[in-house]
């Protein structure tokens, strides 16, 4: 099979996954790993991906990817995340929840809740918990990306200025290896800096796939982090980190979560 056909298979498992490895595409094409690391070496320097070892990523970008992209990025990871985050959440409490793809899986988990106060400042979010009659939703004024349907800015930031929350969930966009929290729009850095500020207890839900990615604007070190749940083994630098602030980090493929 030549590259010209290998190629868009290879671009559409790196979106759908969030990188790619060399062993899963010599099982998956049954060729030699060394035809598969020129494809990947071609297809890097044509700017299509990003070489890492052992395999290759989406491109770094200044620029996030497109937002119905990311919610086929890794979903089932992004499920059994929302899950562990969700067992976590008491009935009664007050909650807020991001923008995000990830904390969308999480509002879906929290349809059986009762009881909660649910902040948020993402329209999708809000039409999500609107089938649970036994949750209140307040969503954040804010101006609205048509591309997300995040609302951000200082509406948003006044809004949150109003509540003090038990729990808020929160993503990212990146994560550096140290878990420094880095995101793409300054405007929603601005909004979950004032999440943070305003919450007892922060929750980060965000995959293995952050480590592979980078963005430009700083929002949180990991230390400002009550719990991580994510799917993977964290850098060690991360790990120390968080071992350190006492950041609770929470595997969702553990068996004491199934």
């Amino acid at each position: 099979m030549a590259l010209t056909i290998r190629k868009p298979e290879i671009i559409a498992i790196a979106r759908r996954e969030g990188k790619v490895t060399v062993d899963g595409l010599v099982a998956y094409f049954g060729v030699t790993p060394q035809t598969i690391r020129r494809d990947l070496t071609d297809l890097a320097e044509t700017g299509e991906l990003e070489r890492v070892h052992g395999g290759a990523i989406l491109p770094s970008t200044t620029v996030n990817i497109a937002y119905h992209e990311r919610r086929m990025l890794n979903q089932s990871s992004k499920v059994d995340i929302a899950r562990a985050c969700a067992v976590r959440i008491p009935n009664d409490c007050a909650i807020f929840l991001s923008i995000g793809t990830t904390t969308e899986a999480v509002a879906t988990e929290l349809l059986s809740h009762e009881g909660l106060l649910v902040v948020t400042n993402n329209i999708n979010i809000a039409t999500i918990l609107s089938a649970n009659s036994k949750v209140d939703v307040i969503v954040t004024g804010g101006q609205l990306r048509p591309s997300d349907g995040g609302l951000v800015g200082n509406l948003a930031q006044n809004t949150i200025d109003q509540f003090q929350f038990d729990y808020s969930i929160i993503g990212c966009s990146a994560l550096r290896a140290n878990g420094d929290l880095m995101d793409f729009d300054m405007q929603e850095v601005t909004v979950s800096k004032t999440i943070i500020q305003h919450t007892e207890h922060v929750i980060l839900v965000a995959d293995s796939s952050k480590f592979d990615r980078k963005a430009p604007a700083f929002v949180a070190p990991i230390s400002n982090i009550s719990t991580f749940i994510t799917n993977a083994e964290l850098p060690t630098d991360c790990k120390t980190t968080c071992d350190a602030a006492g950041t609770q980090v929470v595997f969702s493929n553990s068996p004491n979560l199934r």
